[in-house]
């Protein structure tokens, strides 16, 4: 191979099957892993129920089920996961952000690299902050709902 084919295979590489990979296979991959496992779950709750059932056919099958269901998370849980992840990725973006203004202040870098590095900061620190909006938004939104659940776990406490 010459070197003009090395170079145009290379940027091949870096501008086509590097975005497609982690755009659109890497979320897909994820994805099915993530259902894979509900579904592994789901069936192994399934053979215990049935398990169940034929040792003892008088098994209360609904008391079964919600002792084996997965417990929900509380509206209080769910906000203070979007505000970890808010401030964890507004944390990246601001320094991807960071990182590529003084690599751009010093010099020497590539202006097409600076301007990914600038979008893909610019994305990550908007998703950050998306992240934080949804969570004072729903904390103030749900305030009424999470006081309700509240009370509800302790009244469960006390029974």
């Amino acid at each position: 191979m010459d070197h003009y084919a090395l170079d145009t295979l290379s940027e091949i590489i870096q501008e086509v099957i590097g975005p497609l990979t982690f755009g659109c296979v890497f979320p897909i991959v994820i994805t099915w892993l993530i259902v894979r496992l509900k579904i592994n779950e789901s069936k192994n709750r399934m053979q215990i129920v049935m398990a169940a059932i034929e040792k003892n056919a008088e098994t209360d099958i609904e008391d079964l089920l919600k002792k084996l269901a997965p417990k929900q998370k509380l509206l209080k849980e769910k906000l203070l996961t979007k505000l970890l992840w808010g401030s964890i990725i507004a944390f990246v973006g601001i320094g991807v952000l960071g990182c590529t203004v003084m690599w751009d202040i010093v010099g020497g870098a590539n202006p097409s690299t600076l301007a990914k590095l600038y979008v893909i900061g610019s994305i990550t620190l908007a998703i950050g902050i998306a992240f934080l909006v949804n969570y004072f938004v729903g904390k103030k939104l749900l305030a009424k709902e999470i006081e309700a659940e509240e009370q509800k776990l302790v009244a469960e406490a006390h029974s």
